[in-house]
C-alpha cells in the first residue's frame, strides 16, 4: 500500500527530541502487537521527551550560519510494516557486527540528509536508498546540519525536508574535499569522514547505505535568512534572479573567486549530476540559488549581460544552463 509522509507518527511543537551516541544496547527493538518500538535513545528518556532538542539543535545551527529556519513538523517513522521491521531488525544486526569488529563500539550517530522533494521521503522510507547514490551516501552530522539543508529543495507549498537518519559509522577514515572514492581504502574502515576537527560531512559506501543507515524521523521546515544569502518571496518561494540566462561555466568560474572551495565542491557535484542526468536542470538551479543566494547570482548575471565578464566567458561552446 502506498505510503505518504502524513503516515509518520506527529510530534508537535510541545514534543522533544534528542541525541542518543549510545551502544547497540540502547539500540534494539521491542515487538508489541506486531509493531516494532525503536529505543534509539538513553533507556531513562523517552522519544516524546526528546523532539524539542532535535528541533532546538538545528534551527540553533542554522542561525549560527545567518538562517532563519522554521521547523513546521517532526514526524518518526512508524516502522508498521514487516518490511519496516526487517529493515529495523537488519541495522541492529550490521550493529553489532561492527560492535565485535571495532572493539564493540559501532559508533552509531543521528545523521541529516536532504531530500529533493517529499516523494523522494515517501520512496527512501518504502524502498530505501536508490541508485542516484551509487558513489556512496553523503549525510550531515546532527549538529550541522547545513550541508544537507543545502542539498534539500524547496517545495511549491515552501517546505523543505530532511530526514534524521541513525547511522552506523564504526571505524572512520578522512576523504579529502573532491575526493571520487566510493569504497573504503582497506577493511580497517567502515566510513569517510571530512574532517575530525570540524566534520560536515560523514560519507556511506554505497554497499552499506540500505544496511548502515536507517531513516528515523523527518522534519519539515522553512527557511529564510538573516544575513541575505536566501531571500525568501511570496508564498515561502525563493525570489528568481531576473536576468534570463549566463552559461553555468561562465557562472561557475566567477562564483570560484567568491565563494568557500567548500561551496563550489557541492555545486561542481551537483552540475556533474545533472549533466549525468541524476537530477533535472530545475534542481541543479535551485540547488546553486540556495548555495550562492540570489543578490549574488542576480548581481553576477546583470554582469556578464552588461558584458562586463571577459569574452571568453562566453566562447565555451556550452549550453546555458542557467535559465530560470
Amino acid at each position: 500500500m502506498e505510503r505518504s509522509i502524513h503516515d509518520l507518527h506527529e510530534r508537535s511543537p510541545h514534543d522533544s527530541a534528542g541525541e542518543d551516541e549510545s551502544a547497540v544496547s540502547d539500540c534494539e527493538s521491542v515487538a508489541s502487537g506486531g509493531h516494532v518500538s525503536e529505543r534509539f535513545v538513553p533507556k531513562a528518556e523517552s522519544v516524546d521527551t526528546n523532539t524539542n532538542l532535535i528541533r532546538s539543535r538545528f534551527v540553533c545551527s542554522l542561525s549560527t550560519q545567518g538562517l532563519k529556519a522554521e521547523a513546521v513538523s517532526i514526524r518518526r517513522y512508524a516502522c508498521s510494516t514487516v518490511m519496516a521491521q526487517a529493515r529495523v531488525q537488519s541495522f541492529q544486526i550490521f550493529a553489532r557486527a561492527v560492535a565485535k569488529l571495532r572493539g564493540g563500539n559501532p559508533n552509531v550517530k543521528h545523521a541529516w540528509y536532504g531530500a529533493s522533494s517529499k516523494e523522494e521521503i515517501v520512496d527512501i522510507i518504502q524502498h530505501g536508498f536508490g541508485h542516484a547514490h551509487s558513489h556512496g551516501l553523503r549525510l550531515s552530522p546532527s549538529d550541522s546540519p547545513l550541508q544537507s539543508v543545502k542539498s534539500s529543495a524547496v517545495g511549491k507549498d515552501g517546505l523543505r525536508h530532511l530526514l534524521l537518519c541513525r547511522v552506523i559509522l564504526g571505524k572512520m577514515e578522512v576523504v579529502p574535499e573532491g575526493s571520487d572514492q566510493c569504497r573504503p581504502s582497506s577493511e580497517e574502515y567502515d566510513s569517510g569522514i571530512d574532517s575530525f576537527s570540524s566534520p560536515k560531512e560523514y560519507m556511506i559506501w554505497s554497499n552499506r547505505i540500505n544496511t548502515h543507515v536507517l531513516p528515523e524521523y523527518v522534519l519539515s521546515f522553512k527557511l529564510a535568512s538573516s544575513k541575505g544569502h536566501v531571500k525568501v518571496g511570496v508564498e515561502g518561494q525563493p525570489v528568481r534572479p531576473s536576468s534570463p540566462w549566463m552559461p553555468f561555466p561562465a557562472l561557475f568560474s566567477v562564483l570560484s573567486k567568491i565563494l568557500p572551495p567548500s561551496d563550489i565542491g557541492f555545486i561542481a557535484k551537483f552540475h556533474k549530476e545533472y549533466r549525468e542526468k541524476k537530477i533535472l536542470r530545475h534542481e541543479l538551479i535551485q540547488k546553486v540559488r540556495l548555495i550562492a543566494g540570489d543578490k549574488l547570482l542576480v548581481s553576477v548575471i546583470k554582469s556578464f549581460r552588461a558584458k562586463k565578464l571577459p569574452a571568453s566567458f562566453k566562447q565555451t561552446g556550452q549550453p546555458a544552463t542557467w535559465i530560470e
